[in-house]
């Protein structure tokens, strides 16, 4: 059975190129086009893994993580993929709850590797 990854962009070519990665790497991709989108994608799906960004209308990705912690999913992975780079912006993840980071545009075996870091 294949692990179940949302990933939440603004985007729909960064979803696109996300989709195509993560099927290449065998898993099952469930899209939302931002932090509104993606709880409601939350209340009807149990992904193994997030992954978001940050620069998003309606809501941001720190929204989104915290609102996913908030609601008890502890142990859900959420993986943050951003053109943003600053330390500060990490720290902000981090105490939201976000366990990775990884800079747009992103490498595919990077990608590869966080997910395993994560996932496994």
């Amino acid at each position: 059975m294949s692990k179940t990854i949302l990933t939440v962009d603004d985007s729909p070519s960064m979803r696109m190129l996300l989709r195509v990665s993560l099927t290449d790497l065998g898993y099952s991709v469930v899209e939302a086009e931002d932090g509104v989108h993606a709880l409601e994608t939350l209340g009807g799906t149990e992904p193994d893994l997030l992954i978001t960004d940050i620069n998003m209308p309606r809501m941001d990705g720190f929204g989104l993580i915290e609102n996913v912690r908030s609601q008890g999913r502890r142990n859900l992975p959420i993986l943050v993929l951003t053109t943003e780079s600053s330390d500060e912006k990490k720290q902000r993840a981090r105490e939201a709850g976000a366990t990775g980071w990884i800079v747009k545009p992103f490498n595919p075996e990077k990608l590869a590797a966080a997910i395993r870091r994560v996932l496994h």
